[in-house]
Order: structure tokens, then C-alpha cells, then sequence
């Protein structure tokens, strides 16, 4: 099966060649995807020069949020599985095998790689991690779903899944209208344990707590309004 990883892309600099190395590196057939959102850092001048031959750029005119970039990158895949890798050092694309197994087995739908199951991570701020528990909880009330962690950059599923969805969000509320929608559709959900690497805002962390209060709006939203 041919896998394509979206990377959308804001104000990366510092991380998004050796991100791009890393998924090349990473063992399966694959296509990669990069969507840059509107970086102003110089991020956009390093991909036009050394994106390497083969791997897809996309510019967006402005900044619109992850769940545009994402939405700009799906339109452009071509792979049986999509999976969305975040253009930070967090996530380790080395797990590619461990995410893609329950789909290639036929057992799975949709995979979510979970950083509260039991893997190595990196211990950092105590509010992210309730407020993280605190909204996959809300989201397996309204979507009767067992999740550890809705919010996880690793979303990996199979390509025909995009023909049933239509997705709106266009900043980090894809996480909550994803997991909505693919519930509603009755997809065969699992999870696996990933490690996680995460940084603190001083290295670039983007996400905040006005992200959490806007993700309670989506679980809400999606839920009953599609």
C-alpha cells in the first residue's frame, strides 16, 4: 500500500529539513506532502531551494490554520493511507510501521497514535496534559468513543475515507471534527502507543489555551451540526 503524509507547515525553520528527512527515511512506499500555511520565518525560502525532488510543496497565500493547510494537502493525495505528521521534532516517523499495521492487517479504519499509552515521553507542562485528558474526555461522551487522546498530531486512515468527509475546521479544531466525523461514519477505530518528544513554547510551541477553549466549541459543533 502506497502511504501519503501531509505536513502542514508554519514557521518551522529550524525543524523542517530534518522533518522532511526523517519521513523520507521512515520504511514504506510513500509520496510526502508539504503545505506551508503562510510562514513567515523563512521556512517557505528553505523549501523552494532544498525541498528534495520528489516531494510535493504547497504555499498558502496567508496564514489559515492547520485544518486549511491539511484540507489544501488532502486534495493532492494519491496513496491508499493518508497520514498528517506535524513539521515540529515530536512525533517520530521511525513508528510509521507500528501506526500503519491495523490498517494494512484489515483490521482498521482509521488509527489515532496515542502519547498516554504507555510510551516514552517527554514530561512538560501539567495543564496541557488535563487540559488534553479533558477534551478527548468530552469528545468520547458526544461521540461514544473510548479514546486516550483525540488530540494527537498521528491521524493515519485509508484515502477513501476523504470522499465521505467534509471537513470545514481550519485551525487546530480539525482534531475534534476528524474524530466526530469519522465516528459518525462508523469507522473501525484503534489506537497505538507512540512516543512523544514535546517542546516548550520557548522552542516554538504554538497551540494555547484560548486552541482548548476554541477545540470545546468544535467537539460541540461537530457533534450535533455537522
Amino acid at each position: 500500500m502506497k502511504l501519503s503524509v501531509v505536513i502542514p507547515v508554519y514557521n518551522e525553520a529550524g525543524t523542517i529539513r530534518e522533518i522532511i528527512q526523517r519521513v523520507l527515511a521512515a520504511p514504506s512506499e510513500k509520496e510526502v506532502i508539504v503545505v506551508d500555511d503562510g510562514s513567515t520565518d523563512g521556512t517557505r525560502e528553505i523549501l523552494r531551494r532544498e525541498a528534495p525532488n520528489g516531494v510535493v510543496v504547497l504555499f498558502q497565500d496567508s496564514n489559515r490554520g492547520k485544518g486549511a493547510a491539511l484540507r489544501a494537502g488532502f486534495q493532492k493525495v494519491t496513496g491508499d493511507i493518508v497520514l498528517v505528521q506535524d513539521a515540529d521534532l515530536e512525533y517520530d516517523p521511525a513508528e510509521y510501521p507500528r501506526l500503519l499495521k491495523p490498517i494494512v492487517d484489515g483490521r482498521a479504519d482509521v488509527v489515532y497514535g496515542s502519547r498516554f499509552s504507555g510510551e516514552t515521553h517527554r514530561v512538560l507542562f501539567f495543564w496541557h496534559y488535563v487540559g488534553n485528558r479533558f477534551l478527548t474526555m468530552l469528545s468520547n461522551m458526544l461521540t461514544n468513543l473510548n479514546l486516550s487522546d483525540m488530540e494527537t498530531c498521528y491521524k493515519v486512515f485509508r484515502a477513501d475515507i476523504l470522499k465521505r468527509l467534509v471537513l470545514r475546521s481550519n485551525r487546530f479544531g480539525f482534531e475534534p471534527e476528524f474524530t466526530a466525523k469519522v465516528a459518525r461514519l462508523g469507522c473501525r477505530i484503534y489506537e497505538v502507543p507512540v512516543s512523544y518528544h514535546g517542546r516548550g513554547y520557548e522552542s516554538g510551541k504554538k497551540i494555547t489555551w484560548k486552541d482548548g477553549l476554541s477545540a470545546i466549541g468544535s467537539i460541540i459543533r461537530y457533534r450535533f451540526f455537522g
